[in-house]
């Protein structure tokens, strides 16, 4: 594991799956879920090259059937450290036959954590290395304390949209997109928290409006903004003590979805040579 910190922050991020696994705040606790498997093994896995699940768990690439579990390969892959210092830090992972098993692209994934004031930068930069277009979806998975450090019980938190988020939400059926449409649960900007949002698992947004949110409790606020990333999941499991809030480019298949890979929706296909860049940051304050 790599350790990153600075007056304001410490990250530790593991080469298994480029995961983050902690980030403490210089008043004291950490933010990040501590991955109890009774609830969720997760931390903050990234999610590439499918977010969510497809039907079956296989794609469809040329006509030929891959499997793929819910959220790819980079979760349970190992990545190489290119580079570490005191403040950042570069994960690789390239393509191999043990990934052609699974996805038969050529691509490497570089992904950079940097810590900036209070503030750490995730990056995940694809490039594909082949000859032919490469389809991608990419996603953060971040698990954060609910609740918060220094707050007393799950009560009064809630996120905060940058817009109003007017649009219909959709939810899954056994990790697929149901075809049907459920109200907004935001009212204005805000979603206060509850443990029945989340009884019929994930809320997606995939009519997006925001590029950020603000994760908040009575005396911290955890900051998420990201650019670029035109889709947003957030989900816990009813008595957790964490929930997700993950930016997404992509969301899972449709259930009933039988097209190949490049026309799943949300999928983005990338051209020989070119790369595509994916980011978030997290941003802890004190709100006391």
């Amino acid at each position: 594991m790599v350790t990153l910190e600075n007056a304001h922050l410490e990250a530790g991020v593991s080469s298994a799956g480029a995961e983050l696994v902690h980030l403490r705040h210089r008043r004291g606790g950490d933010f990040l879920w501590d991955g109890d498997p009774v609830w969720w093994k997760g931390r903050a896995p990234l999610l590439f090259p499918i977010v969510g699940r497809v039907p079956d768990d296989h794609i469809l690439a040329g006509g030929q059937k891959y499997p793929m579990r819910q959220h790819g390969l980079a979760r349970i892959s190992e990545f190489t450290l290119i580079r570490a210092s005191g403040g950042d830090c570069v994960f690789s992972l390239e393509s191999s036959p043990a990934t052609h098993v699974h996805y038969p692209f050529d691509f490497r994934l570089e992904v950079t954590y940097a810590l900036d004031g209070p503030s750490l930068s995730l990056s995940a930069c694809v490039t594909n290395t082949g000859r032919g277009p490469m389809p991608v979806s990419f996603g953060f998975h971040p698990a954060f304390r609910w609740p918060l450090p220094g707050t007393a019980g799950k009560g009064a938190h809630s996120v905060v949209f940058d817009e109003a988020e007017p649009a219909p939400v959709r939810r899954l059926s056994d990790g697929l997109l149901m075809p049907e449409l459920f109200p907004t649960p935001v009212e204005g900007r805000t979603v206060a928290l509850r443990d029945s949002l989340f009884a019929a698992d994930a809320l997606v947004f995939d009519q997006l409006v925001s590029r950020g949110v603000t994760y908040r409790s009575t005396h911290a606020s955890v900051r998420i903004a990201f650019p670029g990333m035109p889709h947003l999941g957030i989900w816990s499991r009813p008595g957790a003590g964490f929930v997700c809030i993950e930016p997404w480019h992509g969301y899972a298949a449709p259930d009933g979805f039988l097209g190949e890979l490049a026309e799943k929706p949300g999928v983005s296909n990338v051209t020989p040579g070119s790369a595509a860049t994916f980011s978030m940051s997290i941003a802890i304050e004190d709100e006391s």
